[in-house]
């Protein structure tokens, strides 16, 4: 196969945001893509197959783009750009540096850093319901999170209910002391360090008191209607069937509802149906509500955890298969048995 030769012409500044310190984003690329990228003077050059030089030329020319228009160039952008090159898929990255939500109170932007995120945000925006389902990481509850306070930020609603359903993660915690909140904080703890990252601990504190902010468990959402509220239910996977219904018919006027959860993550006893799982089945033709899937390409943590989410995801594909398989199995021998 002969080498094939693309050179670009870069300002020095982005040419040293692509290659990345100590060259490591260049040196992903040149791997992934298998192409050599060599600075030549202010010149890249980019040599390989054909095939792949035009990709490596594509995606730098994007990755330019972007930083050219002032976005930093971060590992898990560089990832993502090369997953869709890979793919074959176009990579749009100013659908999603043109969609800020807010910032976070030391100025940084919160933004979506995925395509998957980016529709997330808009049916957020477009939808009284949305439902955001997908893995650790996604930025499902981040996202949700960053819309409400928006939104109360910009008078679209009156007040923030944040709610999951309080259940041990695989450990008994077993009795807890001190008052309400001191019992339901282990739980909703993660709903709290988003706040503070966003609104700040001394506004979050403020706006609590006042009844405008209010974190709660699941359980004490009965009886209550739910007007011009930005509502989040987090973890939904762990709610019942009983619990999600509950929920779901306590929306008033005015109000916005986003439900996250991750299928695969269930802390509910052995016997007991998902209400996320039946709500997803019961309510997908409902044109109101949108249901936003999130995969592992829309992990936003570290590369390795994507990694790990891509692993489990193959290996319940496998485990699946293997199931569904031997019950095929039992069942023709049963009816071969039967005939006899």
């Amino acid at each position: 196969m002969s080498e094939f030769v693309a050179e670009l012409e870069l300002d020095m500044d982005i040419m040293q945001s692509i290659f990345g310190q100590y060259d490591s984003y260049i040196a992903k690329i040149e791997k992934e893509l298998h192409v050599m990228v060599l600075d030549r003077g202010g010149a890249l050059r980019i040599k390989g197959a054909q095939e792949n030089v035009a990709k490596a030329e594509k995606l730098i020319l994007t990755l330019a783009d972007s930083v050219a228009k002032g976005n930093p160039l971060e590992e898990q952008r560089v990832n993502y750009a090369l997953e869709l090159t890979e793919e074959g898929e176009d990579i749009d990255l100013d659908a999603m540096d043109g969609t800020c939500i807010c910032h976070t109170i030391a100025g940084k932007p919160i933004k979506p850093k995925t395509l998957g995120q980016k529709k997330y945000v808009d049916a957020m925006r477009d939808h009284m319901i949305v439902f955001g389902l997908g893995p650790a990481g996604t930025g499902k509850t981040y996202l949700a999170m960053a819309m409400a306070i928006t939104a109360f930020k910009n008078n679209e609603v009156e007040r923030i209910i944040l709610t999951r359903p309080a259940i041990e993660a695989g450990e008994k915690l077993g009795f807890l002391p001190g008052d309400l909140q001191s019992k339901v904080d282990p739980y909703l703890r993660p709903l709290y360090d988003a706040l503070y990252q966003i609104m700040g601990a001394e506004s979050f504190q403020k706006n609590m008191e006042k009844g405008l902010i209010e974190v709660a468990p699941l359980a004490y959402m009965r009886g209550r209607t739910l007007d011009n509220a930005y509502i989040i239910l987090d973890e939904a996977q762990n709610t019942t069937e009983a619990q999600m219904k509950m929920f779901l018919t306590r929306i008033g006027f005015g109000s916005k509802v986003v439900v996250t959860g991750d299928a695969s993550q269930k802390d509910l006893s052995a016997g007991t149906r998902s209400g996320l799982d039946v709500a997803v089945r019961v309510l997908t033709k409902v044109d109101e509500i949108a249901f936003c899937n999130l995969t592992s390409k829309d992990v936003v943590r570290h590369p390795l955890v994507q990694k790990i989410v891509k692993a489990y995801e193959e290996y319940e594909r496998k485990e699946t298969r293997k199931t569904s398989e031997g019950k095929t199995r039992e069942k023709g021998g049963y009816q071969r048995n039967r005939k006899r």
